[in-house]
């Protein structure tokens, strides 16, 4: 049976990150298309600027849960920031690869990129690093404590 929980913050993160996706993709066409920026640079900038988009996103909605974050939320931007430059380089050259590679339009190259880049190094950094909740105790292990407690307090009854 799938948990709904994991799937909810999986689907806000994709919605957050499409969000911010969408900010980046439409600045590097911008940027490229109108200002003659080379794609390259374009990605860079509009990277950065789709992954703030996203960090608010993410930090305020699509990982927020009844737990608190494991860590503040400048070391959060920080780990964030890093995952970001490791993302903007993949996209970069990436695109740039399948570019000069397979002579492929840089637009369509970036769109097929990004989605490698966004399941496979994106989502299982924000969650598992940047955006890490403190785990809920599970039933049984309260229970074990509660056990503990209790013979505890028999014990030093008598």
């Amino acid at each position: 049976m799938i948990k709904r929980k994991p799937v909810k913050v999986f689907l806000k993160a994709q919605l957050s990150a499409f969000s911010g996706g969408v900010t980046d993709y439409g600045m590097m066409i911008l940027l490229t298309e109108k200002l003659g920026i080379h794609f390259t640079i374009s990605i860079l900038i509009s990277g950065t600027i789709g992954g703030i988009v996203n960090f608010c996103i993410n930090r305020y909605w699509a990982f927020k849960d009844q737990s608190a974050y494991l860590i503040s939320p400048r070391m959060q931007f920080i780990r964030f920031f890093g995952v970001v430059l490791g993302s903007i380089t993949l996209k970069s050259t990436g695109s740039y690869l399948l570019n000069q590679s397979f002579d492929l339009d840089y637009r369509i190259g970036r769109l097929l990129i990004d989605s490698m880049v966004s399941y496979g190094f994106n989502y299982p950094l924000m969650k598992l690093w940047v955006f890490k909740t403190e785990l809920k105790k599970s039933k049984k292990s309260l229970a074990n404590q509660n056990e503990k407690l209790l013979n505890d307090i028999q014990t030093n009854a008598f």
